[in-house]
């Protein structure tokens, strides 16, 4: 089964905005990521955020992209809470969820759940960044835990508009192509 876990995306500065919504340079950046992410098919039918504004408004966007998806508060997800608050949820999911935090919450988890220690970095997140960690359920000496893949605003640098400004199935025409991928 696949998870996602997102750091929130840039926020406004502590003196600006004593709650931290989104920056513009934030939203852009989380939209752009989620609407790639929602292009290639991923879905999450949870998406669970710390309850901080800036986790909030990420999680939303992604939701946006991510299938219809329920966003809600969660308890252990705060950038200092335990990891284990947030493995146990995740060993206990039935269905692929996201968790929108903070670091250094979200390097420790994802460090516990690949090689058992939170404090052996394993993966370094990015602002408004999502990865996909997989759990290999074989069996119980066999519970695996896996990076599958990263995605970051920087490689996602346009929206994907831009890249394909031509509706997808006009494009597909113009390059002889006669399929198209279902939604």
């Amino acid at each position: 089964m696949e998870f996602y876990l997102i750091q929130h995306a840039d926020a406004k500065p502590e003196e600006e905005d004593p709650e931290r919504p989104l920056s513009d340079k934030g939203k852009e950046e989380a939209e752009r990521v989620a609407e790639a992410l929602g292009k290639v098919g991923i879905r999450a039918k949870h998406i669970m955020h710390s309850g901080k504004l800036r986790a909030q408004q990420t999680a939303e966007i992604f939701a946006k992209h991510f299938g219809p998806s329920e966003v809600r508060e969660m308890l252990g997800l705060k950038p200092n809470d335990n990891p284990l608050v947030a493995k146990t949820f995740l060993e206990s999911a039935r269905e692929p969820v996201a968790l929108v935090g903070h670091m250094p919450h979200l390097s420790k988890l994802a460090s516990l759940l690949i090689t058992g220690n939170p404090e052996q970095e394993t993966i370094q997140f990015h602002m408004g960044g999502a990865v996909c960690l997989s759990k290999d359920e074989k069996g119980e000496k066999d519970n695996k835990w896996r990076l599958k893949w990263a995605v970051t605003p920087e490689i996602t640098p346009f929206p994907i508009k831009e890249l394909f400004p031509m509706g997808s199935e006009r494009r597909n025409r113009a390059a002889g192509r006669t399929w198209h991928r279902e939604q």
